[in-house]
C-alpha cells in the first residue's frame, strides 16, 4: 500500500479545495497519483451534486458587478441552503465569478431549460434548413447529428451555465457550480441573471 505523506495530501487541499480527509482518500484510492486522485475528487463532487440537487435552497446572495469602465452592470442571484454558506468566501467569489462571466459574454438566458421552445423550434428550423442544403446527398441520420451538433453550439453560446467560468475558463460555469457543491455538500443554484449595459 502506498503511503501518502502529509505534504502532498495539503497540496491536493489546495489545488482543489477538497477537504482534508477526502483528498488523503482519493491520494490513497489513485495509489498517490495526484492527477487521478483530482479525478476522483470531481466524480464524488458530481455525485454529492446530484444528491443535493433537490434540497431546498432559501439563503443566498444578490450579488452586484459594475464594470471598472462603468458602462456595464450585473446582478446574479445565487442560492444555497444556509445562511452559512452565503457568507463563506468561497460562495462569495463564485457569485463573483458568475457576474464576471454574465459580463464577459452577455448570455441570452440561464440554461437550456430557461430557452422558450419557439426560440428553439425558430433555431432548429433554421440549421435544418442550413445542414439540409450544405449536406445534399447525405443520409438523414448524418443530418440529424449534425443540426444536434449545431443546437448544442446554439445553446452553449446562448445560455450562461454552458459558458466558460471567467475566473477559470478550463470549465464551464456549471462545471464550477458542480465542484463547488461537491466541496460545500450544499445545494447551490444560480437562479437568474441581469445585465445592463449604458445605451443596451
Amino acid at each position: 500500500m502506498t503511503e501518502i505523506d502529509a505534504t502532498t495530501v495539503m497540496r491536493l487541499r489546495e489545488m482543489t479545495g477538497a477537504p482534508m480527509m477526502e483528498c488523503k482518500a482519493a491520494l490513497k484510492e489513485a495509489a498517490g497519483d495526484t492527477d487521478k486522485a483530482k479525478d476522483i475528487l470531481r466524480k464524488k463532487g458530481k455525485q454529492v451534486a446530484d444528491k443535493a440537487a433537490g434540497r431546498e435552497v432559501k439563503e443566498g446572495l444578490v450579488y452586484s458587478y459594475t464594470h471598472h469602465n462603468g458602462k456595464v452592470g450585473v446582478l446574479v442571484e445565487v442560492v444555497c441552503e444556509t445562511d452559512f454558506v452565503a457568507r463563506n468566501e468561497d460562495f462569495k467569489a463564485f457569485c463573483r465569478g458568475v457576474a464576471l462571466t454574465v459580463t464577459a459574454y452577455s448570455p441570452a438566458w440561464l440554461n437550456r431549460e430557461s430557452v422558450s421552445a419557439e426560440a428553439i423550434e425558430k433555431e432548429r428550423t433554421i440549421v435544418l434548413e442550413m445542414a439540409t442544403e450544405s449536406m445534399k446527398g447525405k443520409p438523414q441520420s448524418v443530418i440529424d447529428k449534425a443540426v444536434e451538433g449545431r443546437m448544442d453550439k446554439f445553446f452553449a453560446e446562448k445560455c450562461l451555465m454552458e459558458k466558460q467560468y471567467v475566473p477559470d475558463d478550463t470549465k464551464t460555469v456549471e462545471q464550477f457550480r458542480t465542484e463547488l457543491v461537491g466541496k460545500i455538500g450544499e445545494n447551490i443554484q444560480v437562479r437568474r441573471f441581469v445585465r445592463l449595459e449604458l445605451g443596451g
